[in-house]
């Protein structure tokens, strides 16, 4: 009898991080597939649902043929993953086409005009009831799945009318596994007609479907989240060379992983994710949301408990940025482009606060605490002194600043201060980068062991929730933290007066970027 073992997916943005994890959370194998992102000039955003799938099946043969785990032991599946997405499915369980992304803005005309009114975007009574019934509204930019069907219906009508249900990423990963098409409130969260109010069972609000537009007949079976979705089909297990039946427990978004992945479970304990984007959570007993700032509650794992919605646009994805436009300038002068290692090396050279030079890290624009979509980076403050080192520390100095202005915002959501937090992500793997936010959020951070892997941990500890074999409080505490990071004395003197300066410059560039974006658009 060999190892039981939990086959963990964790499908972030960039592709699938695939992991083998042991039913004490250890992880025995780990492996990622990256997958492009096909960006078009009208503002789509898709990815190939057969190279996530391709991907998996790669990484859990590689698995079982190396040795590192059998096939026959295989224990559960568990998943989680990005969404706010949409993948289009005819009644066989075939795609119909791309996913449509988080960041598919096409679907805005029409969204605008599905919840459009004076107050901030929304009609006054889609802000009530969503609100009263859902806990949140859907995005009027288009980038949700309210968004996504409607460009589906009016941009590509074939493949809206060979299409039976729309899914979001982790709930096509079930179907894939089991045949079978449901999603949970958890995972439906952004379409925002699912009834999240505490002692209420999982339901669509039919008023609510009916007032955005949306086809009743496209959603997807609706159970309760942790559910056991069905057991891996056999045309799976034989594809994959594992157990056939092994139970497949309903996707969460990477959110809920990673709140069970930071072993920060309890209550308001607060943890910090550095991804392509970054967010910070909690657990809390209440649901509440907070339409100016855009925070709002998510239904946890756990009946009537929810976690704060608090996402940053652009993290990780300022240093990618930087370092490509690094190697660009590498390559044109015959060197070699440098890794994120080397980037980060380039950073440390720098003193604390960048030699003045401060970064807004507003790639993407911004979701909270403040909404724009045309807020955009800017580096300001370069002198003719400043350096290299100096602009690329102020890229993470820039990411923590912003990342300091959402701490605010939670604390004023939840009520009471936040401590301390954990950090998780693939950013979290650089210990420059956890002292930078150690410093200018001004609160130790700690970090859990292999902080890249923390949400495949979370996802494989879930599984077994869902299958009764954990408590929460019993998989939080097969989270370790490896570091703890504590601000270093007389960094409020450097980060206080530059986190002062940030947030009012958004409010001062907020007009030039508007202006400038529309010109740009109208190109």
């Amino acid at each position: 009898m060999g190892r039981p073992w939990v086959l963990a997916v964790d499908l972030g943005s960039g592709g699938p991080k695939v992991g083998a994890v042991g039913l004490d959370g250890d992880l025995l194998a780990t492996a990622f597939t990256a997958v492009p992102t096909v960006r078009t000039e009208d503002g789509g955003s898709e990815q190939d649902v057969h190279l996530w799938w391709h991907g998996i099946g790669e990484a859990v043969r590689s698995f079982v043929d190396a040795g590192v785990v059998r096939g026959e032991d295989l224990y559960a599946v568990g998943l989680t993953g990005q969404y706010a997405s949409a993948v289009p499915v005819d009644a066989d369980g075939h795609p119909t086409g791309p996913c449509l992304m988080w960041s598919d803005h096409r679907g805005a005309p029409y969204a605008e005009r599905a919840v459009g009114g004076p107050a901030a975007g929304w009609a006054p009574d889609v802000l009530v009831r969503g609100i009263r019934y859902a806990g949140t509204v859907p995005l009027p930019t288009g980038e949700c799945p309210l968004g996504h069907e409607l460009w589906l219906r009016h941009g590509q009508p074939d493949v809206y009318a060979r299409t039976a249900v729309l899914l979001e990423p982790v709930d096509y990963l079930g179907l894939r596994f089991t045949g079978r098409a449901a999603g949970t409130p958890a995972s439906m969260w952004m379409s925002a007609v699912v009834d999240t109010r505490p002692g209420r069972t999982a339901r669509y609000v039919r008023s609510l479907v009916r007032r955005y537009g949306r086809d009743p007949a496209r959603l997807p079976e609706l159970v309760p989240t942790g559910s056991v979705l069905g057991g891996v089909l056999p045309s799976v297990a034989d594809e994959m060379r594992v157990r056939p039946g092994a139970p497949v427990v309903c996707g969460v978004p990477d959110q809920h992983a990673a709140y069970v992945g930071s072993g920060a479970t309890e209550d308001f304990r607060a943890h910090l994710v550095v991804s392509t984007t970054s967010w910070q959570s909690c657990r809390t007993p209440f649901r509440r949301m907070d339409p100016v700032r855009l925070l709002t509650s998510i239904p946890a794992v756990e009946p009537d408990s929810y976690l704060v919605f608090n996402d940053q646009a652009s993290a990780g994805y300022c240093l990618a940025w930087w370092s490509d436009r690094l190697g660009e300038a590498a390559a044109l002068a015959g060197g070699k482009p440098p890794g994120y290692s080397q980037t980060l090396d380039l950073a440390a050279r720098a003193a604390p606060g960048s030699g003045g030079v401060l970064f807004v890290p507003w790639l993407r624009g911004e979701r909270t605490p403040v909404d724009d979509r045309t807020a955009r980076a800017a580096f300001l403050n370069a002198s003719a002194h400043s350096s290299l080192a100096d602009m690329t520390r102020a890229v993470l100095e820039g990411v923590a600043l912003n990342s300091r202005w959402l701490t605010q915002s939670l604390e004023r959501f939840i009520r009471r201060p936040v401590p301390s937090m954990r950090i998780l992500g693939g950013g979290a793997q650089s210990d420059l980068w956890c002292q930078v936010f150690a410093d200018v959020l001004d609160r130790p951070i700690e970090r859990v062991a292999d902080p890249w892997h923390a949400q495949v941990r979370g996802a494989a500890l879930l599984a077994l929730v869902g299958l009764g074999e954990l408590t929460l409080d019993e998989a939080a505490s097969r989270v370790r933290v490896s570091d703890r990071f504590l601000p270093t004395p007389g960094s409020d003197e450097v980060y206080d007066p530059l986190f002062k300066e940030f947030t009012g410059l958004f409010r001062s560039l907020r007009p030039h970027h508007r202006r400038l974006n529309a010109v740009a658009a109208a190109r």
